[in-house]
């Protein structure tokens, strides 16, 4: 288990956070976020999401509160559990006061809605390679390096292998689409009804019954049949 160094949280968190971030700070969080099971998961979202402290005035135990609340969201838990396994010592607080489960509902509810908690799990929804495109072309820097001036053969080979692959254009795929307009009875029938009204105006028109303007204004009626002996 690799723990978070300052050099590490320093490059990622807002300008504004930098003078704060200590060894004394680190070490709270990494005590904060010791759990085993999750700390490598608490890091990496640690570190990635720290940008998202530029769109308020947020406190760091805040932060690291929220990251822990959204890490167990991400991964599938409801909004109780991660709110549970986040602040267990407030839920507690809650039961001994005698807090029924509604009441707790409603209190995770809110923490839910808070911005910071929200802010973080908007991010979350970004796929992985389009959040870390910065860490992909630092990675075809590393191997483009080593392609250059690795003293092995085999590392510049398989470095130049790392690059072809992964810059291989996509390929092109066909895609047909079979579009069909399906044909049923009404369709024929207002079908043949155009063709013979048309066939007819065609003959007022060189008859000289109609003018070929009034053709145009024309406009196109249902008739409804009334039975006369409903009242």
């Amino acid at each position: 288990m690799t723990l978070l160094t300052t050099e590490q949280f320093k490059q990622v968190v807002p300008s504004q956070f930098k003078a704060s971030v200590s060894q004394e700070l680190i070490d709270q969080i990494n005590k904060t976020l010791s759990d085993p099971d999750m700390y490598e998961t608490y890091r990496d979202n640690l570190l990635s999401y720290a940008h998202v402290m530029r769109e308020g005035k947020f406190k760091m135990e805040d932060y690291i509160n929220a990251i822990k609340y959204c890490s167990h969201k991400i991964m599938g838990g409801s909004n109780v559990d991660a709110f549970v396994k986040t602040f267990p010592d407030r839920y507690q607080a809650m039961l001994n006061a005698g807090k029924n489960a509604k009441d707790i509902s409603s209190f995770v509810t809110s923490y839910n809605k808070n911005k910071l908690v929200n802010l973080i799990l908007e991010q979350s929804m970004i796929p992985s390679w389009i959040l870390n495109q910065d860490l992909y072309q630092k990675a075809l820097n590393v191997q483009a390096e080593l392609m250059m001036t690795a003293n092995s053969e085999k590392v510049r080979s398989d470095a130049a292998n790392s690059i072809l692959t992964h810059l291989k254009p996509p390929e092109v795929t066909k895609v047909e689409l079979d579009i069909g307009l399906k044909k049923d009875s009404a369709m024929e029938d207002l079908k043949h009804t155009l063709t013979e009204l048309a066939l007819k105006q065609q003959q007022f028109i060189g008859a000289g019954v109609v003018h070929v303007s009034e053709v145009a204004k024309q406009k196109l009626v249902q008739v409804v049949e009334h039975d006369s002996t409903i009242s």
